[in-house]
């Protein structure tokens, strides 16, 4: 017989606990093949053949994006059901797809660890159905059609949730992310022989997820998160989320056509990829706007300073790193120079850190306490720890953007604007900057730290602090 917990408004909210768990630990192996990888950057040989550097990348970037999706699954579990006012349609669903989305993941990182990627292909019958091979969309086929039912079933599960329970703005703006992450993910699935096609299909999942669908599931995470912890009337902070959101879909789906640029797509391309991607950092500096003006009308001050803190830091940071690093260098004419530097590497990173690591980790601080059976926070002093986790996260973070933006600014000046006519080779290039991929080494190492102060916190989460009134609990 399972123990009722009392911290929880509904008890099929504890399913999302796994799958939190399980996110943060595929999170430290991302991370530390991250590190592996800076490594190889200045000590070429470095684990070569045991882990060459291309099988390092690959694992490093499904982790990220499969630790994102069970951030994402845990969080919906645990915010559809407050939304819809009712229990999970099928708390033994969710623990199924759960096991089988884990089984999964964990079988294709070893099938990349340990079978060369063509034996993979050939080992998983990829010549039925190619899909493989493509840049992450590394996946077997087999691991591709697994994701795609695993998501049917999640999706099932919560559209009877709110089928049957309230319907709020948070919780459509969810589903419908959701939705289209599903939706576009069937991309994966369709592999033209044409290079031109298959890229103009590729970013229809890459960009389509990343700058469309998951950030009206950041939105509602964060709409929902700023209602618990500010007591601001739900009316306001939904009223932001439609204007976030229209925001979100209108530059992003546009903007798709700031990848079109060099592979042979029209070139109308070139005005409407660099028109509406340099509006893109609009959406991201409404949130900024948002979450700050929440925070300014609170009606309580919420015991959980460390989620508050999570809140806020997603949200500038998202800005800076999707919104400011997006728009330096998504203009064609810069591209033309900056397309597929470092510069974009630094992009990347603190994009994804800013937008979606740190909304799954603030949603994450918020639930776990109650998921644990806390109270709505943990003491003082796991919060001390947790707030350690998220400066030396943040700001090592920041300090990799910014070696790797100095990288790619002077890698753009050796390789991609010959003086004399001579531009440096791209090796030579990469000699030039290792005193930057140095520094970008020492920063990921101080950035796995961060990760332990945050992971640590959770042990220190002994003694409960003082509940909220249930009707506010309950808005």
């Amino acid at each position: 017989m399972s123990i009722m917990n009392p911290h929880l408004k509904f008890q099929s909210q504890a399913v999302a606990k796994p799958y939190f768990v399980f996110a943060l630990i595929l999170f430290v192996g991302q991370i530390l093949f991250g590190l592996i990888m800076g490594l190889q950057y200045v000590v070429g040989d470095f684990l070569f053949p045991l882990l060459p550097f291309n099988v390092a990348r690959m694992v490093h970037t499904n982790l990220l994006i499969v630790w994102l999706l069970f951030g994402f699954m845990g969080a919906a579990y645990y915010l559809i059901p407050e939304e819809a006012d009712r229990e999970l349609h099928s708390p033994k669903l969710a623990i199924i797809l759960f096991w089988v989305f884990a089984a999964a993941g964990v079988l294709t990182i070893l099938g990349y660890l340990f079978v060369p990627y063509a034996g993979l292909a050939e080992l998983t019958r990829n010549e039925l159905l190619p899909t493989m091979g493509r840049e992450f969309l590394e996946q077997p086929t087999i691991t591709k059609i697994g994701i795609a039912v695993v998501v049917l079933g999640f999706l099932y599960n919560l559209g009877m949730t709110m089928l049957k329970g309230r319907k709020t703005a948070i919780s459509m703006v969810m589903m419908t992310g959701l939705i289209g992450l599903a939706v576009f993910w069937l991309f994966s699935f369709y592999n033209p022989g044409n290079l031109a096609r298959d890229k103009y299909y590729w970013w229809f999942v890459v960009h389509l997820w990343v700058e469309g669908v998951w950030e009206l599931i950041m939105g509602s995470m964060l709409a929902f998160v700023l209602i618990k912890i500010t007591g601001v009337d739900r009316e306001v902070i939904e009223k932001w989320l439609y204007v976030i959101i229209a925001m979100a879909l209108i530059t992003g789906i546009i903007g798709t056509g700031h990848h079109f640029f060099w592979i042979g797509a029209p070139e109308v391309w070139l005005w409407l990829g660099s028109i509406f991607s340099a509006l893109e950092p609009l959406p991201f500096f409404a949130m900024v706007l948002f979450s700050l003006n929440m925070v300014n009308r609170r009606r309580r001050q919420h015991p959980n300073k460390a989620a508050s803190l999570w809140a806020i830091g997603t949200t500038v940071t998202a800005f800076l790193g999707a919104g400011v690093w997006g728009f330096l260098h998504t203009l064609a004419p810069v591209n033309y120079y900056t397309h597929g530097s470092q510069l974009t590497a630094a992009h990347g990173h603190l994009a994804f850190y800013g937008a979606y690591a740190m909304i799954v980790m603030t949603m994450i601080s918020y639930a776990m306490p109650r998921l644990r059976g806390l109270g709505e926070a943990p003491d003082a002093r796991a919060q001390r720890i947790e707030i350690w986790g998220f400066w030396l996260m943040t700001l090592s973070m920041v300090a990799i953007t910014l070696f790797l933006t100095a990288a790619g600014v002077v890698q753009v000046w050796l390789q991609r604007i010959p003086a004399d006519g001579a531009a440096m080779s791209f090796m030579n290039t990469a000699d030039q900057l290792a005193v930057f991929f140095w520094l970008r080494l020492v920063a990921g190492v101080f950035f796995l730290i961060g990760l332990g102060f945050y992971l640590y916190s959770f042990r220190q989460r002994g003694r409960v602090t003082a509940d909220v009134p249930a009707a506010v609990a309950a808005a």
